[in-house]
């Protein structure tokens, strides 16, 4: 079983990425479960077709512990298998705290079976928080790929994402697996992300085209694999999939200085 984190900054596209790169490893005959770590609990929307699943903090609220799996385990497209750990109500205590308890009850309540082939955390892009480290820093996921683009903020966040995995790796087996490229359509995007990541010491493990395939899916509250299995934007998130499952090249990530991260975006043109 591959335990496997997805970070990058807010706004950037992780939900749906995942969701789409779970959609084809389900497709290819994979066992899946994803574990939401957002408190907006979006992370499993597209493969439950919109249902707004109860979280496992809202359920342990409401019923106490004495919980069944199925309360907070519900399945979806290409039967995987979704949780969303929620939050805090608002106001009230750390939301990182919520992923914590998740993990813990699932593995209470036999969720992490044998027959999975992949788990997937999808976290929340503050990796300097402690409990949205949770997954790397109890060394629950040993394979990390960041989402980026080409805009500035996303690779600032990328190179702090890394510094965090870089601290956790010294002491477990977490490393990263590569950056995932969710387009924007900058200038020179794909020449750059392919820059920073090797910079990093990894890779650029796939360059996913913007295309509003992916917002038509969302409408209609599915993956792009699900609403129309036919189109490019399917084919490129199998190739995603593919690159993920064949990958083997695992790094403790080489963070760049500021001064060297803002040399790569002058020299690809975006502080130019």
């Amino acid at each position: 079983m591959r335990q496997v984190a997805i970070y990058g900054k807010g706004g950037i596209g992780k939900s749906t990425t995942t969701q789409n790169l779970t959609a084809a490893l389900g497709e290819m005959g994979k066992k899946i479960m994803i574990v939401g770590c957002d408190p907006k609990a979006d992370s499993t929307r597209l493969i439950l077709g919109g249902l707004a699943q109860q979280t496992v903090l809202d359920t342990l609220r409401e019923e106490g512990e004495d919980i069944e799996l199925d309360a907070i385990m519900k399945n979806g497209f290409a039967n995987i298998r979704c949780v969303e750990s929620g939050g805090p109500e608002p106001g009230v205590g750390c939301a990182g705290r919520g992923i914590i308890t998740s993990i813990n009850m699932l593995e209470t309540l036999g969720a992490y079976e044998d027959d999975l082939d992949y788990v997937f955390y999808d976290v929340l892009g503050d990796v300097v928080c402690g409990g949205f480290a949770m997954p790397i820093r109890e060394g629950k996921a040993e394979e990390i790929y960041i989402v980026a683009s080409g805009e500035m903020m996303a690779m600032y966040a990328a190179n702090n994402i890394s510094k965090g995995i870089q601290k956790f790796a010294t002491t477990g087996k977490t490393r990263l697996g590569g950056i995932i490229c969710n387009s924007r359509k900058v200038d020179n995007e794909y020449e750059m992300i392919d820059a920073f990541a090797r910079e990093l010491g990894s890779q650029m493990i796939h360059f996913v085209p913007r295309d509003n395939m992916v917002q038509h899916a969302e409408i209609n509250r599915k993956t792009v694999i699900e609403y129309d299995a036919t189109t490019p934007q399917a084919d490129e998130y199998r190739a995603l999939a593919k690159a993920i499952d064949g990958n083997d090249m695992f790094v403790v990530p080489k963070p760049m200085a500021q001064e060297r991260l803002e040399e790569i975006l002058m020299e690809y043109g975006i502080m130019g």
